[in-house]
């Protein structure tokens, strides 16, 4: 089933940019259970809500997590990790501390790396392409033919 998203606006800006990020646990450690990735996208939701950004799919195994966002031009991907990433540890480890230290050596849950691919819209060939085509400056003899044709002409003075 395929879902139209729909085009968001910013003051001065219309947009649809979709990132898919994925963080992996320090040293790839099997941390997480159902209840805690459930924590974590209630904590990713929140994050995204606050940074005005919008937390469109999530899921997780026991050693990383997936995130679909969809995120406003002005905010910088490296500032969004950083809050998702900086949150979501600080709160674990408040409220499943005994179940994580087990798991992780020190204080750190989370990989300081992570995977940021852009997504959606049509494919990188079909844009490249499109931009490609921007470049090519109409000829003015076309352009008067075709308006000949169409009957759009501007009447010549005589």
């Amino acid at each position: 089933m395929t879902k139209e998203f729909a085009w968001r606006t910013g003051r001065s800006c219309v947009f649809k940019n979709f990132v898919h990020l994925v963080f992996v646990t320090k040293y790839r450690r099997g941390v997480f259970n159902a209840a805690i990735l459930a924590r974590l996208k209630e904590l990713f939701e929140q994050t995204c809500e606050q940074m005005g950004a919008e937390l469109i799919e999530y899921s997780g195994e026991d050693d990383h997590v997936h995130l679909l966002v969809s995120c406003p031009p002005k905010l910088a991907l490296a500032n969004l990790v950083g809050k998702l990433k900086g949150k979501s540890s600080y709160m674990l480890r408040q409220e499943f501390w005994p179940q994580i230290k087990a798991k992780l050596w020190g204080d750190h849950l989370w990989s300081p790396s992570y995977c940021v691919v852009s997504c959606g819209g049509a494919p990188l060939k079909v844009v490249k392409q499109y931009v490609a085509d921007q470049r090519i400056p109409a000829d003015p003899q076309r352009v008067k033919r075709s308006l000949e044709l169409s009957g759009k002409a501007r009447p010549t003075k005589t």
